[in-house]
């Protein structure tokens, strides 16, 4: 009998729990490993963010990489479709495609994007998806020590994604810009 069923697509989202970062950089410092970057190349960084005054001042470390846009401005502007996304919402840039010409540099709100000087085009974060394909994570989320991050598919009720995403008070980043980012972050 053949298989008649169709397997459901998934949609890859990472929850970041900004509460537990302790800025020790392990994420970053996985990422430019796995993705073999310059040391002055980052796909995802940290950010200090400060508010109130003493003493209600407080401190939040806020780790930014590329957001897996469903409405990618990255994709729309790029003028030979090498910046792309994927039906399971992960955005990528085709290297061989790429001119280098900085269009989605230039219309990425999140400024994640990193041009690779030696070989002149532009890339950036992919979920790690050469791991996610084999049934593993993204290194930012094996290596970070606190749990700070968590990678799993949004059309998956069963994924640990969604008892966090309906326990926990999310935000997305710039939702003012309607990009709709697959990274939801938990601020506490």
């Amino acid at each position: 009998m053949a298989e008649d069923t169709v397997k459901k697509l998934q949609k890859w989202v990472m929850v970041i729990d900004s509460t537990k970062c302790v800025q020790c950089h392990a994420c970053t410092l996985a990422c430019q490993n796995q993705n073999s970057l310059e040391p002055k190349e980052f796909f995802n960084r940290l950010e200090e963010r400060e508010s109130g005054t003493f003493p209600a001042y407080r401190r939040k470390i806020i780790p930014v990489q590329c957001q897996h846009c469903d409405e990618p401005p990255c994709v729309t502007v790029c003028p030979v479709g090498a910046s792309y996304k994927r039906k399971d919402g992960v955005v990528m840039v085709n290297f061989e495609t790429c001119i280098g010409c900085k269009y989605c540099i230039l219309a990425c709100p999140y400024s994640v994007r990193v041009v690779n000087e030696a070989e002149g085009y532009v890339h950036k974060c992919t979920f790690c998806i050469e791991f996610v394909e084999q049934g593993q994570k993204p290194a930012c989320q094996t290596t970070c020590p606190m749990g700070v991050r968590t990678f799993g598919d949004l059309n998956d009720p069963n994924d640990p994604v969604h008892a966090i995403l309906a326990a926990k008070r999310t935000v997305r980043l710039l939702a003012e810009m309607k990009t709709l980012p697959s990274i939801y972050y938990v601020m506490g």
